[in-house]
């Protein structure tokens, strides 16, 4: 799960073991730059350590679609694409 800040350039990633790893937005591979209203994504990543502070590179976005901006347009009577 990610959490990412768009003006600051990081954020942050929720392991499945409830750890929280810094990302800086050069970590993202291309085409899987982050956006804003990304906070939930599910991500790929690679955890690197340097001198014993962790971090995720490589970040990729899993799936193409964007659940958060679909449950937002139901919610205002939207239509689903």
């Amino acid at each position: 799960m990610l959490w990412f800040n768009v003006e600051k350039g990081y954020g942050f990633i929720q392991t499945a073991d409830e750890e929280r790893l810094y990302v800086a937005g050069t970590g993202f591979l291309p085409g899987h730059e982050p956006k804003p209203r990304c906070k939930g994504a599910a991500v790929t990543f690679e955890r690197q350590v340097l001198e014993g502070d962790s971090r995720a590179v490589n970040v990729a976005f899993v799936g193409s679609s964007d659940p958060r901006r679909a449950r937002l347009r139901h919610a205002r009577g939207g239509r689903s694409l």
